[in-house]
């Protein structure tokens, strides 16, 4: 099942028009991290036509990590062309990777001004850019939306031969988990310092996106890291 997530959305037109696009395309279930408006809102309502259901039982999240919680597979678009060194696919590529995920798997849309950040692209396991022009690539959020919807819908409808069948990568919570714990404890051993702490430990987290490290993979290394902090620990007392 797929599911679009879209953060901190401000417009009312576009809310409901992608409410509107997630019932054309079978979507459904929309999610909302921080809405900057009223969802079911008059505007909103009038542009979702006949998918106000799709407003109405639309799920509010306080945070990107917690709205994809339970997706075994999260693709985050990106309009932006100072994304650093974040790897970016190409439509087909990422979705087909998608699709072939087990459960609930999620597709993730910015803010209409500014997009995702770099630390939000990072919590989502691949990112996608869509085919604009150089000069102005980004899109209006419904039209974005539609462009992926689409392209979703057409590849459900084929048997891609080049499909990625890889066992699903951990989830984002348990990775920012790991994460967490290995720079408190490279911070207690010296190898960071504060001010380099987030510049470093997100090239550590785009190294095991490149892996597509699994579960048991990452509980295996956050062991391993709780472990070495109780060995320096104990040499302490």
């Amino acid at each position: 099942m797929v599911v679009v997530v879209l953060v901190e959305p401000a417009g009312p037109l576009n809310i409901g028009s992608v409410a509107r696009l997630c019932a054309n395309f079978g979507v459904d279930q929309l999610r909302l991290v921080n809405p900057r408006c009223d969802p079911t809102g008059k505007d909103s309502l009038l542009m979702a036509v006949h998918a106000s259901t799709v407003l109405e039982t639309a799920a509010q999240y306080s945070t990107l990590e917690s709205a994809v919680a339970d997706c075994s597979r999260v693709v985050a678009t990106c309009g932006r062309l100072d994304h650093g060194s974040i790897p970016l696919q190409m439509p087909d590529q990422a979705l087909n990777w998608l699709m072939a995920g087990d459960g609930t798997v999620a597709v993730v849309f910015g803010r209409e001004d500014r997009g995702l950040t770099n630390e939000e692209l990072r919590i989502c396991h691949r990112v996608l850019t869509l085919h604009s022009g150089e000069s102005y690539p980004s899109l209006n959020l419904s039209h974005a939306v539609a462009i992926v919807l689409h392209d979703i819908a057409r590849l459900a409808s084929t048997t891609p031969s080049d499909a990625d069948c890889s066992p699903d990568p951990a989830p984002p919570a348990q990775l920012s988990g790991l994460i967490e714990d290995a720079a408190d404890l490279l911070l207690e051993c010296g190898f960071l310092l504060p001010h380099t702490r987030e510049a470093r430990m997100a090239k550590v987290r785009d190294l095991l996106h490149r892996a597509s490290s699994r579960t048991e993979e990452i509980a295996m290394l956050r062991g391993m890291v709780r472990q070495l902090r109780w060995a320096m620990n104990s040499k302490h007392t």
